[in-house]
């Protein structure tokens, strides 16, 4: 990391910044060819969980390369200067990490990872879920290899 002064080293400082955040951006890539998504997530034990349609460009990259990176960011704030770029900047707090990626099929595994994508935005951690939901539902679940985190403001 350039910016020493900026890096976060507590991962219970990085886990606060994840469990505040409303938007995850998942970066996928096939054949050299880049795509990311801003996506709704839940986060538990050093995983990611994504709610998604069981199709799609993001379940066919998937299972053609699970490699994925992530972005998440709280707290942000532009700073304006007075004179173009000098004194400008931004406030934030983000995440920047890697894993993999697997799509669950399995129903008790899909209500656990629903459960950890609810309590995100809720704070409740059970709910109840209908077989056709269960069925109707794609889960990618993202088990995290590293990250690192940066703070400014």
């Amino acid at each position: 990391m350039r910016r020493k002064e900026r890096e976060i080293k507590s991962k219970k400082e990085m886990e606060g910044i994840i469990q505040e955040a409303i938007i995850c951006r998942l970066g996928l890539s096939v054949n050299d060819q880049p795509y990311i998504v801003p996506l709704n997530f839940g986060y538990e034990n050093n995983e990611l969980h994504f709610h998604c349609a069981i199709g799609g460009k993001k379940m066919e990259m998937i299972r053609k390369n699970n490699n994925v990176c992530f972005e998440i960011e709280t707290d942000t704030k532009l700073i304006k200067g007075e004179h173009a770029c000098v004194g400008w900047t931004m406030h934030y707090s983000s995440v920047i990490g890697f894993g993999k990626a697997f799509l669950i099929d399995e129903p008790d595994e899909k209500k656990r990872s629903l459960d950890i994508i609810m309590k995100q935005y809720t704070g409740k951690s059970e709910f109840e879920y209908t077989e056709k939901n269960l069925r109707g539902v794609g889960i990618i679940k993202v088990v995290i290899e590293n990250m690192t985190g940066k703070k400014n403001g």
